[in-house]
């Protein structure tokens, strides 16, 4: 599960305030550190769509005492993007790699697309990743 680390601060009217250190255009709020949290998974959700969507770097997520977790769907295009730039492959050299469009490839990085998990293995192939799949047992 990927998860990345949030710091709530008190306001003064209050509310808390959200930033998380890895993705600094993160910034929300919430009415009590519940909220907070719900308001802070929406906006790492959209800092990474926008970091995806851009083709820019997504940094690995840094400790932190509270954690908000990324979707799957997103969690994997961000693997995705993590293992086409550690390959040093850019998203033109995956639409070689592939023999697919433009707006193919562009799909398997939109977090607002719902990519189909034989697309992600093809990618993942392509890069020369093997794509695993696991499931833990949730702690009572």
């Amino acid at each position: 599960m990927l998860t990345y680390p949030v710091e709530l601060t008190p306001d003064d009217n209050d509310t808390f305030l959200v930033t998380c250190p890895d993705l600094p255009e993160v910034t929300t709020f919430g009415e009590g550190q519940e909220e907070a949290i719900a308001h802070a998974a929406g906006a790492v959700a959209e800092a990474l769509a926008g970091r995806l969507k851009r083709f820019s770097e997504i940094p690995m997520p840094s400790a932190g005492e509270t954690q908000v977790a990324v979707d799957l769907l997103t969690e994997m295009k961000v693997r995705l993007m993590w293992a086409a730039q550690g390959a040093g492959m850019s998203r033109a050299d995956l639409m070689r790699a592939l023999g697919w469009q433009r707006n193919q490839v562009d799909r398997l990085f939109d977090a607002n697309h719902h990519t189909r998990l034989d697309q992600f293995e093809a990618a993942f192939h392509a890069l020369g990743v093997e794509l695993q799949i696991g499931a833990l047992q949730r702690a009572a």
